[in-house]
C-alpha cells in the first residue's frame, strides 16, 4: 500500500507542479517576457521508448512506463537541469520523438507547435490553427507524435499534421467548422488519437459526434451519427478487443463507445441520468477527464459536483452498463490514475479548494 501511495502521489505532485509553473509563468509579465532562464549546460535524455508519444502516455493511463526514476526526492527537490520560460503560453503536456520535445502554446491569433532540443532551446515554432479567443484562450492540445509526424488540434477545432523534423505543415483541416461542430464556453481541448491509418476527433453538434480522418491526408474516413451533444473537453481512449477497436469518449450527457472500423455507435450511457442529475446538454458542466480503462471497465468523472460513473463492458466491448456511481471524486481538472486497483485524483469543492481522494477500482 505504501508503494501505491508513493506512485500515485508522485504523479499527482508532478501534475500540480506543472500547473503551478504554467500559472506563475503566464501571470508574471517579467517571467513571461523571458527573463530568468536557467541552464545547467546539461541535456536531458529524450525518451524514444514508444511508437506513439501522446497525451497521458501509452494507452492514455497517466502512468509512465519509464524506469530509473527517483524513488524518493531529496528535501531540496530534484536537480533542475534546465528551464525555458520564453515559450508561448499554453496548457500542453510534453511529448517526444525525433530527438525533440514537443508542446503547444499560442500567440494572440494562432495555436503553435513548438519543438525543443535536449537543452530546452527552441528548434522551430509552427502556427497551425486558430486559438480559442474567449475564456481561457491558452492552448490545450498535447501533441501526438508518431514517427516523423506530429498531430495537433487548436482551441477552435483546426487539425494539422506537421513534419516533426522540419516543422512544415503537411496537411490541415478546419475540422470543427467543416463538420459543423458545437462546443462549450471554453472551446475545444482535445488531444488527438491515432489508430492505424486513422485519426479521431470529436466536433460534436447536430451533424456528427466523432469523425475519423485519414492521418496521411486529412480526408474523411467516416463520421458517426450525432448524439445531439456538443463536444466536451475530454480526449478519447482506445480499447482493443479481439476483432474490435473500441473508441470511448464522453459528451455533456453521454459516455459512449464507437466501433473504430466504421464509426457505428455501439452503446451510449447517460452519465447524468445515472447520477440523478438534470438531463441537459449544457457544456458549462466540466467533463474534461479522459476515461480510464482497465479490466473490462471504464471510469469517467466530472467536476462541479457532477460525480463519477463506472461502466461495465461485456460482449467484448460491444455492450455496456452502469456498475456503480460515486459523488465524492468529482474531478474538475488533472485527471485520475488507476494504480494496482486504486483510483487516485482530486475532487472539486470550489475552484480554489478540493481534497486528494483514493477509491477502489
Amino acid at each position: 500500500m505504501k508503494r501505491i501511495l508513493i506512485i500515485a502521489l508522485t504523479l499527482i505532485i508532478i501534475g500540480a507542479i506543472g500547473y503551478g509553473v504554467f500559472y506563475i509563468f503566464s501571470s508574471d509579465p517579467k517571467i513571461a517576457s523571458g527573463s530568468g532562464n536557467q541552464d545547467s549546460g546539461q541535456p536531458v535524455i529524450i525518451s524514444d521508448n514508444q511508437v506513439i508519444s501522446e497525451w497521458r502516455e501509452e494507452n492514455r493511463t497517466g502512468v509512465s512506463a519509464e524506469t530509473g526514476l527517483l524513488k524518493s526526492w531529496p528535501a531540496e527537490g530534484p536537480q533542475l537541469i534546465w528551464s525555458n520560460i520564453t515559450l508561448p503560453k499554453g496548457n500542453s503536456s510534453v511529448t517526444f520523438g525525433n530527438n525533440s520535445i514537443y508542446l503547444t502554446g499560442n500567440d494572440d491569433k494562432n495555436d503553435i507547435l513548438i519543438a525543443l532540443d535536449a537543452y530546452g532551446k527552441i528548434k522551430w515554432q509552427t502556427p497551425y490553427g486558430r486559438i480559442w479567443n474567449e475564456s481561457n484562450p491558452e492552448s490545450r492540445c498535447t501533441p501526438t507524435v508518431e514517427g516523423d509526424k506530429v498531430y495537433v488540434s487548436s482551441g477552435f477545432g483546426d487539425i494539422a499534421c506537421i513534419d516533426g523534423i522540419s516543422g512544415k505543415i503537411i496537411w490541415s483541416v478546419k475540422a470543427s467548422e467543416t463538420y459543423k461542430g458545437k462546443y462549450g464556453p471554453w472551446g475545444i481541448a482535445e488531444s488527438l488519437i491515432i489508430d492505424g491509418d486513422k485519426l479521431y476527433f470529436t466536433p460534436g453538434g447536430n451533424e456528427t459526434t466523432t469523425i475519423a480522418l485519414n492521418k496521411n491526408t486529412g480526408e474523411l474516413v467516416w463520421k458517426t451519427v450525432s448524439l445531439g451533444d456538443p463536444a466536451s473537453y475530454s480526449s478519447p481512449v482506445l480499447v482493443e478487443y479481439p476483432g474490435l477497436n473500441l473508441l470511448v469518449n464522453v459528451s455533456p450527457r453521454y459516455v459512449f463507445g464507437i466501433d473504430a472500423s466504421d464509426g457505428s455507435v455501439l452503446w451510449k450511457i447517460n452519465h447524468r441520468a445515472a447520477l440523478g442529475k438534470k438531463d441537459t446538454t449544457d457544456n458549462g458542466q466540466i467533463m474534461c477527464v479522459t476515461p480510464v480503462y482497465s479490466g473490462d471497465k471504464i471510469y469517467v468523472t466530472g467536476g462541479y459536483d457532477h460525480g463519477a460513473v463506472m461502466i461495465n463492458l461485456t460482449d467484448q466491448g460491444r455492450k455496456a452498463s452502469v456498475a456503480w456511481t460515486d459523488e465524492v471524486l468529482d474531478v474538475h481538472h488533472g485527471g485520475v490514475v488507476n494504480v494496482i486497483g486504486y483510483i487516485y485524483g482530486s475532487n472539486w469543492l470550489s475552484n480554489g479548494d478540493g481534497n486528494w481522494c483514493c477509491i477502489d477500482w
